[in-house]
């Protein structure tokens, strides 16, 4: 039986190239998506068996996306990233993902990453070098100091939202949106929308 995959990724070009090449090995991309927050619900629509998304997605990112799925439907996800650096992988691997893996290897590797993560292992692609492995593996996350909540509400800001369209995305009151701003600039003792998006953008939270 085909291996269900649910693909996110903001550019089209590259969903395609990626559906191509899964064709080729009998592997199914039951759905698309082209931000975090559309992944989620299709996974919860499709229930895959295993989600590919890009780690910089629009609204939200595909490592806060991935760690919603797993949370709530247990399905592993394998990020797609031009990032090989210490803070990059720690990251994603100290919030569930199961497979981290270079777009750059993607035509080699990605079949095998998802046949590795749909039977239960974890899969980390070529290129991650043996001091970022060390490295990741005697580093907590202990200095990450937003929730999961507050780092979407990051993104967004990062992203040119202001209060009241981040309250509209998320589907909380402006109050709200309001209060987990004040709750991130004290938190980062950072109280300047540019320093706030230098943040953003220092920790991979986006890209823009």
């Amino acid at each position: 039986m085909a291996i269900r995959v649910v693909l996110a990724d903001d550019h089209a070009i590259l969903r395609e190239g990626v559906k191509l090449i899964l064709a080729r090995s009998g592997i199914e991309v039951v759905g698309e998506a082209d931000n975090g927050v559309e992944l989620i619900d299709l996974a919860r629509k499709l229930r895959p068996q295993v989600v590919i998304a890009d780690m910089s997605m629009p609204l939200m990112n595909g490592i806060e996306a991935a760690t919603e799925i797993l949370r709530e439907l247990d399905i592993p996800t394998i990020l797609l990233t031009m990032h090989s650096d210490l803070q990059y992988v720690n990251r994603a691997m100290s919030s569930g993902i199961s497979g981290y893996l270079l777009k750059s290897r993607v035509s080699n590797c990605l079949v095998e990453a998802i046949r590795e993560v749909s039977a239960g292992n974890v899969y980390l692609g070529p290129g991650i070098s043996k001091a970022v492995l060390t490295g990741m593996l005697n580093k907590t996350d202990g200095d990450e100091p937003l929730t999961a909540r507050e780092r979407q509400v990051l993104q967004l800001i990062a992203e040119g939202y202001t209060t009241k369209e981040v309250a509209h995305v998320m589907g909380i009151t402006p109050r709200t949106g309001e209060s987990h701003r004040a709750n991130i600039m004290d938190k980062l003792n950072i109280h300047n929308a540019a320093g706030l998006v230098r943040y953003a953008l220092k920790r991979g939270l986006t890209e823009l």
